[in-house]
């Protein structure tokens, strides 16, 4: 499983909630999806192969920077986002150095996304976050890692096949495929 921070620009993810560019207001669902994907990625960029690959493992789709992009604006559609966010958020949170900083980051980690109500609350097991609440006393790099296991494991046994099945997924495809001459 590769580490999305490492794959894709944390300045490309913008993992704000920005519901005026995802088109929340109301209207058509697979033009706004349409909108946003141009909005995030030049179709002519992307060709067919790497696309088709997409459909290989969540592991290829996640590493594409377009496929990153499309999945998360598929996600927010679904107002479900929070898993991608959370995973890619813990992978920054790798990163620091600083204990002091670590500390203060993964109380900021377990109040928005781990603890029970959290804005961003993931689905994770009773038993996962107590673990975690323990973790966060004396944090490390790895006090998230069962958490990101499993909602990986979420994205790719119930979102990824439903973004595969997506019209967004399908209209890009059909987009960036030639048409068959006889």
């Amino acid at each position: 499983m590769p580490s999305l921070a490492t794959l894709i620009p944390r300045e490309q993810l913008n993992m704000e909630t920005d519901k005026k560019t995802v088109g929340y207001s109301g209207g058509n669902l697979k033009f706004r999806l349409q909108s946003k994907s141009s909005q995030t990625a030049n179709t002519e960029d992307l060709c067919f192969e790497e696309m088709s690959q997409w459909s290989q493992s969540l592991e290829r789709l996640l590493s594409s920077k377009y496929g990153m992009k499309i999945f998360q604006a598929f996600l927010k559609s679904e107002f479900s986002d929070e898993n991608l966010e959370f995973w890619v958020v813990c992978e920054d949170y790798k990163k620091i150095k600083s204990s002091f900083r670590m500390s203060a980051r993964a109380k900021k980690i377990f109040k928005c996304y781990i603890q029970a109500e959290a804005p961003r609350e993931i689905n994770i097991d009773h038993k996962t976050r107590e673990v975690i609440r323990t973790n966060i006393k004396v944090p490390s790099a790895v006090c998230f890692d069962d958490a990101q296991k499993i909602v990986y494991g979420l994205m790719e046994k119930d979102s990824y096949p439903r973004f595969l099945k997506s019209d967004i997924y399908r209209t890009l495809l059909d987009s960036t495929s030639e048409p068959m001459r006889m």
